[in-house]
């Protein structure tokens, strides 16, 4: 074969390669939230689903910032973005190398935990609600928090674990403000 003909063989090869390049940086993009770098909720699940599976004592968390609203009204948007941005630090410190955190969208996070002897919810309470500083402004922040271990569920899914979480941070909320159930 000559040179010309190699070159021409190669060229689709080339642009495939390129192509499947750019749309599998494209996805992995998709699934991260550009905002804080936590994955999206579809970027979540399977990983979350995967864990759930091979850990019986795994911890799945939902987060809800409190008030949220009122500081993107009082402080603007950008001040928003700070704190979902601390927020999204705080998670994953909490959770390090045992577990992963999300951005399900607005300002609800979830994260799922595999060892809890290494994690302590207080601590991620107290992490939370530290206040955000952002420019000369201190905002406080707080948070309500939902957990479900897997090992009380009936069945052990992911949606399933997601649904008690939820309702046990809204029982939280019905505590009070800064509450953790």
């Amino acid at each position: 074969m000559d040179t010309y003909t190699l070159a021409a063989a190669g060229l689709p090869a080339l642009g495939w390669a390129l192509h499947s390049g750019l749309l599998s940086r494209r996805l992995a993009t998709a699934r991260r939230d550009p905002l804080t770098g936590l994955h999206t909720r579809a970027g979540w699940t399977t990983r979350a689903e995967h864990l759930l599976a091979k850990n019986p004592g795994a911890l799945v968390l939902l987060v809800d910032l409190d008030d949220f609203k009122a500081i993107n009204d009082t402080h603007g948007h950008a001040a928003g973005d700070a704190v979902l941005t601390a927020t999204a630090q705080r998670l994953t410190a909490w959770c390090g190398r045992h577990g992963i955190a999300a951005r399900l969208g607005g300002d609800e996070f979830a994260a799922i935990v595999t060892n809890l002897s290494a994690v302590n919810l207080f601590d991620l309470w107290s992490a939370l609600d530290e206040p955000v500083e952002h420019q000369g402004h201190v905002l406080r922040v707080s948070a309500s928090v939902g957990h479900c271990h897997r090992d009380q569920l009936p069945v052990p899914l992911l949606t399933d674990a997601l649904s008690a979480a939820d309702a046990a941070m809204y029982a939280a909320k019905g505590h009070g403000r800064r509450n953790t159930h």
